[in-house]
């Protein structure tokens, strides 16, 4: 038995504000708020979801707004940075569009690759990279045309406190293949188009401390409920102790902790996010499911007020 994953099916983050998340994610870099709903552990906090015109697998990166939490500290036993893919001829709009929203940029090259990388209001690091591979979105918002929109993600550059057994583990176990090596890094790539590298560091880094501006855990396609549960068992054959299946309304999620430190997932790519409002509606609404409806009232006056705007300074 093997399994072998298409690459990320979406990244979940630790942020503060819910205005200034959604100012950022959907105003800045234009991305489509797809899902308005809660934590299914912890109601008291949003799970927002932002990804292309329907959240497809691959595009989805998500946030837990926790308003007065402690900031976090990027480091070993996490996702480092998180790599978003463009259009080709395109990265030269994006850093104009950052410089003119005063959003630091620095260009640096990886793998012969030229990325621009930025932070969010709560100091994640993000990066894009021009990518012909990945189809392109249909999602237009604000100063962000389809045509330049993002189409996903191209990545993520992975810590580990342990990385050789991550290395095992994303080569022998994720299935991914190894494909370069450079300045301290090591490449991976998925049988994907989209969310499909992975770079990851040769040597041990320290442990990272969780809270706002990390990242809380990455999450690996599976096709369906049957794949989901072929990969629950072969990675428990592999030496790790995954969950149970749980529910999570859009998909279904196995996690498991790797020996580097970082917190994995598998998670279907079904139903998606058009299970329970239509596709015209993505994200509108707060979307609760059926065993916190009874308790709607009391979630929502618990919940601070955004909404989805354009931005200023793409009014004029």
């Amino acid at each position: 038995m093997s399994q072998i994953t298409a690459g990320i099916h979406h990244i979940t983050a630790f942020v503060t504000n819910p205005q200034q998340n959604v100012d950022f994610y959907a105003g800045v870099l234009g991305l489509h708020l797809v899902k308005k709903t809660i934590n299914f552990d912890a109601p008291e906090v949003y799970h927002l979801y932002f990804g292309d015109q329907v959240g497809s697998p691959g595009t989805a990166m998500t946030f837990f707004p926790w308003p007065n939490s402690r900031m976090g500290t990027i480091g070993g036993g996490q996702v480092g940075i998180v790599t978003f893919a463009v259009p080709v001829g395109t990265l030269g709009f994006w850093e104009e569009r950052l410089s003119r929203l005063d959003i630091a940029t620095e260009k640096v090259e990886r793998f012969s690759e030229l990325f621009l990388q930025f932070k969010d209001h709560d100091g994640l690091k993000l990066e894009m990279v021009e990518r012909a591979e990945g189809a392109q979105s249909k999602w237009s918002f604000g100063g962000v045309s389809a045509e330049k929109a993002i189409k996903g993600f191209g990545g993520a550059l992975l810590l580990s406190t342990a990385p050789d057994k991550t290395q095992h583990l994303l080569e022998h176990t994720m299935g991914l293949t190894r494909v370069g090596e450079e300045a301290g890094l090591v490449r991976y790539r998925s049988i994907g188009d989209i969310g499909n590298i992975i770079d990851i560091n040769m040597q041990p880094v320290p442990w990272g401390q969780g809270g706002s501006g990390t990242i809380h855990h990455i999450a690996w396609r599976a096709k369906d409920d049957a794949d989901q549960l072929a990969w629950r068992e072969w990675v428990e054959e592999n030496g790790y102790s995954p969950t149970p299946v749980v529910d999570r309304q859009y998909f279904n999620a196995v996690y498991f902790r790797e020996a580097g430190g970082i917190l994995f997932e598998i998670a279907t790519d079904t139903p998606g996010f058009d299970n329970d409002e239509p596709t015209e509606q993505l994200g509108q609404k707060l979307m609760l499911p059926e065993w916190f409806e009874p308790h709607r009232s009391e979630i929502e006056a618990n919940l601070l007020p955004f909404e989805v705007r354009v931005l200023k300074g793409d009014l004029s």
